[in-house]
């Protein structure tokens, strides 16, 4: 008799992999669906395989626990934060000054695509844990290494270029009071959603941002280098 033949097709591997990361993003996005709904504390292995539609043990394949779920589900959301922050800053031309970039990180965060009921909820559910979680705090983070990074770098030429004494010192507290201004915000919306008014809440931190550098923003929000 001839030799068997293996007759599976040769794009098998690939549709295993497909199907893989398919569950694994449906895994995802129905915890953060959960967290969003029920909160953290509900969120439970069953919540989470009703709404994906998956059986229980696809979480420990391919997360290994729940823990390793809600890590994963941070992660992601964060990713997302930032898929839209860069993508924002990729429209602020090259050259563009950085009182321009320090505009996009404002109207990013503030934006309905960031600042909205369901991202509200996520992240809040996740914050409640992180004093517990590290996992979650590094994602999850009101001191976020990137973006406390970008305002830095940003603020840090405006300081040198307004001549002021200290301009390290001057940048970081400019960088930590515009990331206390987003943070509070961000309270007030989930407090307040239906009140909430995004363009005054702009407004308000391009005020604090002109009082310490005039030549830089207005109320409106970044304005051309005046020398």
């Amino acid at each position: 008799m001839p030799d068997s033949v293996d007759t599976q097709p040769d794009d098998a591997p690939d549709r295993r992999a497909q199907l893989r990361d398919r569950n694994r993003r449906a895994l995802i996005e129905a915890t953060l669906d959960c967290v969003a709904e029920i909160g953290y504390a509900r969120t439970s292995v069953s919540t989470i395989i009703d709404k994906a539609g998956l059986s229980r043990g696809m979480i420990h394949l391919h997360f290994n626990g729940k823990d390793g779920l809600m890590d994963a589900a941070v992660q992601h959301a964060s990713d997302l934060y930032y898929q839209n922050l860069y993508a924002l800053l990729e429209k602020v031309r090259p050259s563009a000054w950085p009182q321009e970039r320090i505009e996009a990180v404002i109207r990013s965060d503030l934006s309905e695509t960031i600042l909205n009921q369901y991202n509200v909820r996520i992240w809040y559910g996740f914050r409640g844990e992180a004093r517990d979680r590290e996992s979650i705090r590094t994602f999850s983070d009101t001191r976020d290494s990137r973006l406390r990074g970008l305002l830095f770098e940003a603020f840090t030429t405006i300081a040198v270029a307004s001549g002021v004494d200290d301009p390290a010192q001057t940048a970081r507290d400019a960088a930590h009071g515009t990331l206390a201004f987003l943070e509070g915000m961000w309270a007030d919306y989930l407090i307040h959603p239906d009140a909430f008014d995004r363009e005054e809440a702009c407004r308000i931190i391009f005020r604090f941002l002109s009082a310490l550098f005039p030549k830089h923003f207005d109320l409106a929000g970044a304005t051309p280098d005046a020398g």
